[in-house]
């Protein structure tokens, strides 16, 4: 069942949070520059990760941090035309969906309990929230896993996630 909150989702107690991102991403816009400024060592991990494996979209790369925080990177953008320049381009819905099957079996096989997620995909990805919403219901709805999805974002400002 999903749990849509008004907040601010790096504030968030949920196990782990998702966001969609593209393959080689510099985190240099949006809710990946957030993540970026508050957990330097992922953006450094995560192109690390990119150089060894050279993901695709529809994949996910997790990255567990000090204090246990848990960040799963959903890829629903396609690359940058080169790795060292150049914007990300727009997510697509079969990337989203894809990402988010994988994002059901990394619940699964870790056991989440909790986890939070933005309107994936709607920001940089140009995707329309009434065309990911139902995806994200689709793949993650029937799950024991509590998912709360930041529908609204208030900066500095807790939602009410497990009421």
């Amino acid at each position: 069942m999903l749990h849509e909150v008004a907040g601010d989702i790096l504030l968030s107690k949920a196990e782990a949070i998702a966001h969609g991102v593209a393959p080689h991403d510099h985190f240099d816009s949006g809710l990946a520059l957030s993540i970026r400024e508050r957990w330097p060592a992922l953006t450094k991990d995560f192109r690390h990760y990119c150089h060894e494996r050279n993901p695709k979209p529809g994949e996910l790369w997790s990255w567990a941090g000090a204090g246990g925080v848990r960040i799963v990177n959903l890829m629903t953008q396609e690359a940058a035309p080169t790795h060292e320049q150049g914007n990300p381009g727009q997510a697509t819905l079969a990337h989203v969906n894809h990402a988010l099957r994988e994002l059901r079996k990394h619940i699964e096989s870790e056991e989440i309990t909790s986890i939070a997620l933005p309107k994936i995909a709607t920001g940089v990805g140009g995707l329309e929230w009434s065309d990911v919403k139902p995806l994200i219901e689709k793949n993650l709805g029937d799950l024991d896993c509590r998912v709360i999805v930041y529908t609204t974002f208030r900066a500095g400002q807790e939602a009410s996630e497990f009421n």
